[in-house]
């Protein structure tokens, strides 16, 4: 038996199986496990488990997925999992050679064969290959220990204790921090074989390695592979390279390994799809006279530059030669449980990523490195990924021991991944220097050769294609500061800044930046776990907070509440709890377009903004622009209009009154007409004017409202001569060849929200297909419009609605697998006296 020291060139399997031969591709062990939680060091060997009470559990999965899947997980008070020892096992069979690979193990684990201790890990960031015999059937046993040796073993002094992390000392360990940050997740904690194993071998072309990788040489692209087999002496056959219609001949390096490159002239490329098509090629072998090809998956061609602006303190992305304004969310998990979630949950949010015109995720250093399948949709749905390497906040150690462990950690990632273009930033970490630097540490005493010296040359040796970022946040004698390089803002936010201060701050790239307890919609509230109010206790274990401070994200939010609508939040949650929801919904999404309005406008500093976070772990008023059942909140509704590549943005300028920003990021030119109308009780028209405008290609521009109107009126309502005309403006952008509405935006001069009236609206239930829309109309105008379902959400929700002109609303099921239920529910406008029902 052998066990190799590391896994050599590790590289990623085909994001896809489905219908191949498994003697060619590795066999998935899914199916047969068994696993048993013990009392920590209860078990020596896997001869001491006890005979009763194992669970059948999935892999990949985790110890928490085996219970839930049983009925027996509580989610909201799991067990201490990381500081139990948890058994699995399975029965494998054959005859012969074969090799097993573990892609990962939460977190300190050992691996036995029968009654051999085959290989120790201690990081869940590793894979391993184990070199075995096979001779009839052998029991696979992985006891995955408790940390808390571990944790006790190694208590090298370090320079800084955040309080982010619970326990400190999990600083000496290769695990997740997900589960160990009080009040910012679930207390879950990570244990088990969360990622695949697999066995290789038993034919004599079983692969055991595919490195395949792109890249642009002018405006050809090329491609390049590296297959090696299991087998030391396989027999030659001749193969073949196939992409984008050209083939070309690999050759044999040694006994085991195939080699070689092909060129594809003018290839398409790929692009992220805010700004063209994620243009993929399928990669394909053939071997030998075999009549069909083995495919190998696809990849993409681009470039990606970093700008730093002319003062050469700033940041951006240059993909293919043009500057993309990166816009998104900061990744959390989609399945807190599984730490990978499903393919649907996958293919849910990156769909819910694009339709809100974001065109970047960022995975933090909090979190894990994810699945292929995750980097192949990326891929697919045309979505950048940030992604930081698998630390954040602490003071690493430095010796040889963590040094060896981490090059392999971040090497393997490399590898795996070298064929993704979507992997658009490699990052350090999150928030390393960030928390030496608010201890008062200098910069050179806060560097650490893992983040200066170690992981750039890693990045420049096997993905030179990708920009690299030595931490999240980084420039400056503050790495915080808003000025320069990236950084995280939370101005607009918790230090509860005004709306302003977004342009004062001068951002030049906020890799994270407002977060919010964004409230859910009543369907979430009034989930499985019964209705949540704002004060259930539920509520609050819910709401964010930092560990040590006296006030939590519910606190933010209301101050905003407070500052921009003039009410008083307590009183309202006492008299009106439903109006204090509706209008906290409300503000956020006002804020979100605001910010984000100055961030993207003509002539801003900023050349990206990451939302934190894009979805929620758990029920309640989260910081995810999603929640945990995947439902949109207000927040990314907010977004969805305000992110599109062909986009109308509204700024105030005070004295200068409104400035109108034309944003086209396609490849293609725009004649459009931009009307612009004043309304005085949301319905008579004080001020209007339509100018015809051409957005050219790649292009922003900004008009002033003035210019368009041709005379005075006080839009912003600035110099007060005499009462406010009017209470709302309206900019709409048309298509000229069809008149069809591209981007509509609204300013208020005055955002309270003491004054209500009627609101006569008009709703009407259509069916649509196998589905159900609304034809939504108002007599005057709507503001923050929300949909109300008990079984369906709305497309588009939490909008103003511009008077006398239908606006049709499609209905999505809550509950895809029911068929039966019809819409029934209301219409909530926060300036209306009461709600209208529909069904």
């Amino acid at each position: 038996m052998r066990v190799p020291p590391d896994l050599r060139d590790h590289v990623t399997r085909p994001d896809d199986r489905v219908g191949r031969d498994w003697p060619v591709w590795p066999l998935a062990l899914t199916a047969g496990w068994q696993c048993v939680t013990t009392p920590a060091g209860a078990c020596a060997t896997p001869a001491d488990c006890p005979a009763a009470g194992w669970l059948a559990a999935q892999v990949p999965g985790t110890v928490a997925s085996a219970r839930r899947a049983a009925g027996r997980l509580d989610t909201a008070h799991p067990p201490r999992f990381a500081y139990d020892d948890h058994w699995y096992r399975l029965t494998l069979s054959g005859h012969g050679h074969r090799r097993l690979r573990l892609h990962g193990l939460a977190s300190i684990t050992e691996v036995w064969l029968d009654a051999t201790l085959v290989l120790r890990s201690d990081s869940m960031f590793e894979a391993h290959d184990i070199d075995i015999e096979l001779d009839g059937t052998a029991t696979l046993a992985l006891c995955f220990r408790s940390l808390t040796p571990a944790l006790d073993a190694r208590r090298t002094r370090a320079r800084w204790r955040p309080r982010l992390v619970s326990p400190p000392t999990l600083r000496n360990v290769r695990t997740t921090l997900l589960g160990h940050m009080p009040g910012w997740c679930p207390p879950l904690q990570a244990a088990g074989p969360w990622r695949p194993v697999e066995l290789l071998g038993g034919t004599p072309h079983a692969f055991d390695t595919v490195d395949l990788a792109s890249r642009l040489e002018g405006s050809d692209g090329i491609v390049s592979l590296t297959l090696s087999f299991i087998d030391e002496q396989v027999p030659a056959l001749p193969a073949q390279l196939m992409c984008g219609g050209v083939d070309a001949a690999l050759t044999w390096r040694d006994t085991r390994t195939l080699t070689g490159s092909l060129r594809i002239p003018d290839v398409e490329r790929w692009w992220p799809h805010t700004h063209g098509a994620a243009r993929l090629h399928d990669v394909f072998l053939r071997l030998g006279d075999a009549h069909a090809p083995i495919e190998l998956g696809h990849v993409g061609f681009r470039t990606i530059e970093v700008d730093r602006g002319a003062d050469g303190e700033g940041f951006g992305l240059i993909v293919n030669g043009v500057p993309v304004f990166c816009r998104g969310a900061c990744w959390t998990s989609a399945d807190l449980v599984t730490l990978t979630g499903s393919p649907a949950q996958l293919d849910h949010a990156f769909a819910l990523a694009r339709d809100a015109g974001m065109n970047m995720l960022r995975v933090g250093g909090t979190t894990v490195y994810e699945s292929d399948a995750f980097y192949a949709l990326a891929d697919r749905f045309g979505i950048l990924i940030w992604q930081d390497f698998a630390f954040a906040n602490f003071d690493y150690p430095a010796d040889d021991s963590f040094t060896r462990q981490t090059t392999r950690e971040a090497s393997q990632f490399l590898a795996r991944t070298r064929r993704h273009a979507s992997l658009a930033v490699l990052c350090g970490g999150s928030e390393v220097e960030q928390q030496a630097a608010m201890f008062g540490l200098p910069p050179a005493l806060r560097a650490q050769p893992l983040f200066t010296e170690r992981l750039p040359a890693l990045v420049a040796a096997l993905r030179p294609d990708v920009p690299y970022v030595v931490n999240s946040p980084s420039g400056g004698t503050w790495p915080f500061s808003t000025r320069r390089g990236v950084t995280h803002y939370y101005g607009v936010g918790a230090y509860l800044r005004p709306l302003d201060d977004a342009r004062r701050a001068q951002v030049r790239f906020a890799a994270e930046c407002l977060a919010f307890a964004n409230v859910p919609d009543d369907a979430t509230l009034n989930g499985v776990t019964g209705t949540i109010h704002q004060h259930d206790p539920r509520w609050k274990a819910a709401v964010p907070r930092d560990p040590g401070a006296g006030w939590d994200f519910d606190d933010v939010r209301d101050h905003y509440l407070h500052t921009l609508y003039g009410v008083e939040p307590a009183r309202l949650r006492y008299e009106d709890p439903q109006r204090y929801l509706d209008l906290s919904r409300a503000v956020l999404a006002e804020v979100m377009t605001d910010v984000f309005s100055e961030w993207r406008r003509h002539g801003a500093s900023c050349r990206g903004a990451l939302v934190w976070q894009f979805q929620d772990l758990r029920a309640g008023a989260g910081w995810g622009l999603v929640d945990a059942t995947g439902r949109p909140k207000s927040v990314w509704h907010a977004l969805a209009r305000t992110l599109q590549p062909v986009q109308l943005l509204i700024t105030d300028e005070g004295l200068d009154g409104l400035d109108l920003h034309l944003i086209n990021e396609t490849d293609t030119l725009i004649d459009a007409q931009l009307d612009i109308v004043s309304l005085r009780d949301g319905v008579q028209k004080v001020a209007c004017a339509s100018v015809a405008v051409t957005l050219s290609a790649r292009s922003t521009q900004c008009l002033r409202a003035s210019d368009c109107l041709g005379q005075f009126f006080d839009f912003t309502y600035a110099y007060r001569f005499g009462p406010r005309s009017h209470d709302v403006t309206i900019a709409t952008l048309r298509n000229v060849s069809d008149g069809c509405v591209l981007s509509e935006a609204f300013h208020l001069p005055d955002r309270g929200v003491q004054s209500r009236c009627e609101v006569p609206m008009e709703v009407v239930l259509e069916p649509v297909g196998q589905g159900w829309q609304l034809v939504v109309e108002a007599r005057r105008f709507a503001r923050a419009v929300h949909v109300v379902d008990p079984h369906f959400r709305a497309a588009h929700d939490v909008f103003h609605l511009a008077p006398n002109r239908p606006q049709t609303i499609p209905l999505i099921r809550l509950d895809a697998n029911d068929k039966t239920s019809r819409p029934q529910g209301e219409l909530r406008a926060i300036n209306a006296l009461a709600p209208v029902f529909y069904g």
